[in-house]
């Protein structure tokens, strides 16, 4: 038996899937696939492990929250600006409120970026989260909550926009 049997299947199953959640923690598509390919060399060792005993895709999503946590070189920092690009993106609304929302999230730290990606982009539960991460329930609350204030914090007019069409 091959030691990497299954893993181009799970690749092919699993990568746009892997590459959302790995473009949402880098907010580049260049560091994304950066980020994911790295995790993927890392997962295949680990492999024949892996498909016998465990969750790979639970392992791989761990795996790319704890490498995007711990990169310290990166091949260029994200840097906020105050001016739209020119070209490239639509002047509606939701085109201009995904550019804020981006950009806001760009401002937090990581384990903060890793949070809401995981709670809100994932859909994962407190639990899973902090399985994936790691940590406690109680620290996934509480990054949840700091994370969620500086958001409102950075980018207030998302908060307006939603309440106002809540209330229609």
């Amino acid at each position: 038996m091959d030691r990497h049997e299954g893993f181009r299947e799970f690749v092919l199953a699993r990568q746009q899937a892997l590459m959302r959640t790995a473009y949402l923690l880098a907010g580049d598509p260049h560091l994304a696939e950066d980020l994911l390919q790295s995790v993927l060399a890392n997962v295949v060792g680990q492999w024949h492990k892996l498909a016998r005993d465990g969750n790979p895709e639970a392992y791989t999503r761990r795996a790319l929250v704890n490498q995007y946590i711990s990169w310290r070189r990166r091949l260029r920092p994200e840097l906020p600006s105050a001016e739209l690009p020119e070209h490239g993106f639509s002047p509606d609304e939701a085109a201009l409120d995904r550019v804020v929302l981006r950009r806001a999230l760009a401002r937090l730290t990581r384990k903060q970026r890793a949070v809401i990606v995981l709670r809100y982009w994932e859909d994962l539960t407190e639990a899973q989260t902090a399985d994936v991460l790691g940590c406690s329930v109680g620290t996934v609350k509480s990054q949840t909550h700091h994370a969620l204030a500086r958001l409102r914090a950075l980018a207030p007019e998302l908060v307006d926009a939603r309440a106002e069409e809540a209330l229609r």
